[in-house]
Parts: structure tokens; C-alpha cells; sequence
């Protein structure tokens, strides 16, 4: 009986130590880095076998068939009718957009651009950069479509021509700019699944970049085998685009890194929930818990160690095969888990979080003022500020004894103050007895 008492309490004192573990340090424990490692191993298999590289990708073609679907939904919501028979004909809704939103600066070729520069259709929407489905993309159109001009990166270096006059809808520099934007969004959503003569056959066509994915245009330097060539980052980058490496196999290439990143998440969550049992609110996966971070850092890791593995041993030494089956995304996302790390281990949210604190404490005795400010009555203020002036016109008018005396007893009359004395002032204090009370 003494035996079953003392492992009874053994086994409540583990668990309290748990509990003090999770809830106050809140660090990892085998078994969280065991998870860590199996979720991404599994996230790095479904990598190699499922996504791959363009050309030969499960998953890819699946994204392929997305995009598809989410281009003929837009277009439909833009008014494309299709005729019959037509009706899931991917190539007739790129058609409508291209006709519904067209832009001035989607030049095709050399000749568009009177041979600044080399280019082709299959690699014209990577290098220009209003064609970028991402923030820098959006400021170029906006800027080609006010200003008639057509932005691209080539050879490292932004080039910028003249186009046909391009006018903009709308009355007012507002309405010009909600056109432009949405000019913006129409013609991506066009490009995103290629165009309609790339699609008319059975092509794939050439789709829209990843987000950034731009950026590779100005890394004009290197040296990379590609087959018997040595060609710059830029090159290789346009190389891999032409070859399929776009926004449909970016999303594919996701699909491993949200599996991977949830199903951690998931199980952290449900092991403070009823293996610890803790409060809900305290089983919100967010990065302020410094062992889900650590769990999502292992997690990343272990999928961009297998995919960089794999990566590697099927390239053959080539480099446009090695970028071609690295997983972007996922590398992206595993040095920005690590870049977040080192910020908070060097306390720079927690100077962050310090400012907006005062900020927000500044704000809030602002607004506290404000309302005491907004208790005042104006006309009273403004009636005693005008009284305290003209008696400080009086003030200044008087020259003798005599004359500010007669001010300030006027003073206390207009005020309605009861003068605490009665006929002549001196009279008044030569008696012994007297006494000035104020009321």
C-alpha cells in the first residue's frame, strides 16, 4: 500500500514539474524535437517524391490545375461568357482577361523593346517587373501605366522605354489609381496560367514569377555550370523560369511547408491541451512560446536538409537541375524562422515592443485628455477669458494709487465678491476691532 502511495505521488510531482516546464520556461523536451524532426522528414519526402522539379511533378500539375480553375472563376466573375462548348476552355478565359485588362508594358520580344536588350516570350514576365505578383510589381504598373512606360531587368540592370500613350480611367487622380491597381490584378491573373496561345494547344505556357522572385534579374554574377556553359545567377534564374519554375510550381512547392508547419503546430497545441492541461489560451500556437519556434526551426530544417540533399545528388554537378528541384519556399521560410530567432534572442521585438508600449501609453493619456477637453464649456471660457482681459486693459490704464483702487473695488463689484467692509476702507481698519473676512 505504501508502494502505490509513494509512485502516486511520484507521478504528481513529474507532472507538476511538466506543467512548471511548459508553462513557465516553456522549453522543448525530447519528445517535441522527435516531433519536429519526423513532421519535416515527412514534409521533405513529400518534397522529393511529390514535387520535384517542373516537368515531373505530382503536385505540380495538381497547382497547374488550380490556377486553371481560379482563372476561369475570375474571369467569369469579369464577364466572360464562353460559347458553347467552351465552357471549361482555360485558353477562352486568359483570351477575356488579356482583352478585358490590357497594360502598355507587355512587351513580347527584342523587337518590342528596339533591341535594348534580349528577350523572349517565354521569359518576358520574369523580366518585367510589373508582371511580379508581390509589392514591387505593383508600384512598376502603377508607375508604367501613369507615366506610358515599360520597366525591365536584364543583364543586372533596371531599363526603362517609352510606350504608346497609355490613359488610365476615372475623373480624378483616385479613380485613375483604383484603374491602375486593378488593371494590375486583371492582367496577373491573365499571365498567371499562360496565355491564351500557349494555352490553345496543349502547352503549359509560361506563367507569372513567384513573388520576388524577380530580384534574381540584378544578381548578375557567378559563374554556374549549366550543362557545357557557365552562365550568371540571372541567367540560371531566367533559365529555370522558361523551363516552368513559376508561381503554379511555387505553390506546389508550399504544399510540403504548410504540412509540415501545421502538423507541428497541431501537435504542440494538443499536447499542452491534454497532456499538460493547460488553459486554451495558453495553447494558441504563436511565436511568443519559445518551444514552438524551436519546433518549427527543426522542422524547416530537417525538409531543407532533405531537399537540399536531394537536390544535390540528382543534379550531377549541373546547377540549373540543382535550383530546379531546390525548394525556394521552403529555404525562404527556414531563414526567415532563423533571421526571427537571432531578433529575439538579441531582445530587438522586445526594444519593439517597449516603443509601441510608450506609444500606446501616450496615446491612451492623449485621448484621456482629449475627453476632459471635450467636458468644457467654450462660451464660459471664452466669456471669462474676455472679462480677464478687459480687466487687465484696466490694470494697465491705471497710473495713481487713487485710480487702481477705484479699479479694484470696481473689480469686486462686477465679480459680485462682497466687500468685507462697510463705508470709508481707512475708517474702517483704524478701528482695533475690526476684522476683513472674505466670503
Amino acid at each position: 500500500m505504501s508502494a502505490e502511495i509513494i509512485d502516486y505521488n511520484s507521478l504528481i510531482k513529474h507532472s507538476t514539474e511538466n506543467q512548471k516546464l511548459f508553462a513557465h520556461d516553456d522549453k522543448c523536451d525530447k519528445y517535441d524535437y522527435l516531433i519536429a524532426a519526423a513532421c519535416g522528414a515527412v514534409g521533405g519526402l513529400m518534397d522529393i517524391f511529390l514535387v520535384g522539379a517542373p516537368g515531373d511533378s505530382v503536385l505540380g500539375k495538381w497547382s497547374d490545375s488550380q490556377v486553371d480553375n481560379a482563372v476561369k472563376g475570375f474571369a467569369k466573375l469579369t464577364g466572360w461568357n464562353p460559347r458553347p462548348g467552351k465552357e471549361n476552355s482555360i485558353a477562352s478565359a486568359i483570351g477575356h482577361l488579356e482583352k478585358k485588362f490590357p497594360v502598355n508594358y507587355d512587351q513580347r520580344h527584342t523587337a518590342d523593346v528596339g533591341g535594348s536588350f534580349s528577350m523572349s516570350a517565354k521569359d518576358h514576365h520574369f523580366k518585367s517587373l510589373a508582371h511580379s505578383p508581390d509589392i514591387i510589381g505593383l508600384f512598376f504598373s502603377i508607375v508604367n501605366q501613369f507615366t506610358s512606360t515599360a520597366s525591365f531587368v536584364s543583364n543586372g540592370q533596371l531599363i526603362t522605354i517609352d510606350t504608346e500613350t497609355f490613359e488610365l480611367q476615372g475623373g480624378n487622380f483616385v479613380a485613375k489609381l483604383f484603374c491602375a491597381v486593378a488593371n494590375w490584378i486583371g492582367h496577373i491573373m491573365s499571365d498567371a496560367a499562360g496565355s491564351s496561345g500557349s494555352r490553345g494547344g496543349m502547352g503549359r505556357g509560361s506563367g507569372v514569377v513567384m513573388p520576388f522572385y524577380e530580384l534574381f534579374g540584378f544578381c548578375n554574377f557567378g559563374k554556374f555550370n549549366i550543362g557545357q556553359d557557365k552562365q550568371t545567377l540571372a541567367e540560371l534564374a531566367d533559365r529555370a523560369f522558361k523551363e516552368g519554375f513559376d508561381l503554379r510550381f511555387g505553390i506546389a512547392q508550399a504544399i510540403p511547408v504548410v504540412i509540415t508547419e501545421l502538423s507541428i503546430r497541431l501537435i504542440w497545441a494538443l499536447r499542452r491541451r491534454f497532456q499538460y492541461g493547460m488553459e486554451i489560451k495558453d495553447c494558441v500556437p504563436t511565436s511568443r512560446h519559445d518551444s514552438l519556434r524551436v519546433m518549427l526551426l527543426i522542422g524547416d530544417g530537417t525538409l531543407c536538409v532533405m531537399d537540399g540533399a536531394d537536390a544535390l545528388l540528382r543534379s550531377g554537378g549541373d546547377a540549373l537541375t540543382f535550383f530546379m528541384r531546390l525548394n525556394l519556399i521552403a529555404w525562404c521560410r527556414f531563414v526567415t524562422l532563423v533571421l526571427k530567432e537571432v531578433f529575439i534572442r538579441i531582445g530587438i521585438p522586445k526594444t519593439m515592443h517597449s516603443f509601441v508600449e510608450s506609444f500606446k501609453r501616450v496615446n491612451e493619456a492623449l485621448s484621456e485628455y482629449l475627453d476632459e477637453l471635450k467636458k468644457l464649456d467654450i462660451a464660459a471660457y471664452k466669456l471669462e477669458t474676455e472679462r480677464y482681459n478687459r480687466l487687465m486693459e484696466t490694470f494697465s490704464e491705471a497710473d495713481t494709487p487713487e485710480e487702481l483702487n477705484a479699479v479694484l473695488l470696481n473689480m469686486l463689484d462686477e465679480l459680485g465678491i462682497k466687500k468685507p467692509w462697510t463705508g470709508d476702507f481707512d475708517e474702517f481698519m483704524s478701528e482695533p476691532d475690526s476684522v476683513l473676512v472674505f466670503e
